[in-house]
């Protein structure tokens, strides 16, 4: 039998503080010998499609298949499904909505970036896109650090309606006066340049994750340290001068911050093993509290 999880479901098994100990002992975790992939291509309408296989963490005993349609414009903007499949049988044991697992290991994933690279001392953060995304950044660092909330978004409405942030008029008040900057758009135009944004500061880019999206100029990344969930991904997208990934940092084998002046930037595309941590996290509560709706599609 399959669990099928749909996003109510999926809201009321997961929580912040078991989705960010999974996410940060999958940064930890030993790397499989096993390629990750993310293959994406352009529809011939206004969307696009995109997969990630395999999601694999060392000590899970499955793993993940995520399909999602990207369609910005319409609401939501991203739709599809994460199958989690035993990972000795290839058995189908789950099915769940991909755009509440992406949200929050993306969310938790870049909460847990932005607090071991931004300042201890950071007093301000500030979130340039007030949506779903950010909401998880915000949920997520606030169990990591206390801080001081700005936000600036295109629908000042959803600006004021977001974790009672105060609300700034333009992207470069919102950096002006932010120590930490969140960035999480679906922007094809830099939001940022480096005349905007100042050294000492961290900045978290969720938006730039596929090409032709992009929310900080060149000369920003040029003049910034730059860490990466991975390497050759981040490149794919435009991401070339990466000074090392998340996990190296996480493990201690590369610094993060190297002092209180240096200006930092952590620039994630989402890898497979994060659908797999938030997917068993949902997999596992929902078999001890009875949730879901079991499917048999071998009937």
């Amino acid at each position: 039998m399959t669990l099928l999880l749909n996003r109510t479901d999926l809201l009321g098994l997961l929580t912040v503080e078991a989705g960010l100990e999974a996410i940060r002992a999958g940064f930890a975790a030993e790397p499989t010998a096993v390629v990750a992939q993310r293959v994406r291509t352009e529809l011939p309408g206004p969307g696009t499609a995109t997969a990630l296989i395999p999601g694999l963490v060392d000590g899970i005993p499955a793993y993940t298949v995520k399909a999602n349609a990207k369609f910005p414009a319409a609401h939501p903007a991203l739709r599809g499904v994460v199958c989690l499949h035993d990972l000795g049988t290839g058995e189908l044991l789950a099915v769940l909505d991909s755009a509440t697992i992406t949200a929050w290991r993306t969310g938790l994933a870049a909460a847990l970036g932005t607090h071991l690279l931004a300042r201890p001392d950071a007093e301000t953060v500030g979130v340039i896109g007030a949506g779903a995304q950010a909401d998880l950044v915000v949920r997520g660092l606030r169990q990591l650090r206390e801080f001081d909330l700005i936000a600036y978004d295109t629908d000042a409405e959803r600006a004021r309606a977001f974790h009672q942030a105060t609300v700034v008029d333009s992207s470069r008040d919102l950096a002006a006066q932010a120590d930490v900057v969140v960035l999480a758009t679906w922007s094809r135009a830099p939001i940022l340049t480096a005349q905007d944004v100042r050294d000492s500061m961290h900045l978290t880019s969720l938006g730039a994750d596929e090409p032709g999206k992009v929310e900080l100029a060149g000369d920003v990344f040029a003049t910034s340290r730059v860490i990466v969930d991975d390497v050759q991904l981040a490149a794919n997208v435009g991401t070339t001068n990466a000074a090392a990934t998340l996990a190296d940092v996480v493990n201690g084998h590369a610094e993060g911050r190297r002092d209180t002046t240096e200006r930092t930037v952590y620039a994630p595309v989402g890898l497979p093993w994060q659908d797999l941590a938030m997917s068993w996290i949902a997999y596992q509560a929902a078999q001890t509290t009875d949730t879901g709706t079991r499917y048999d599609w071998l009937a």
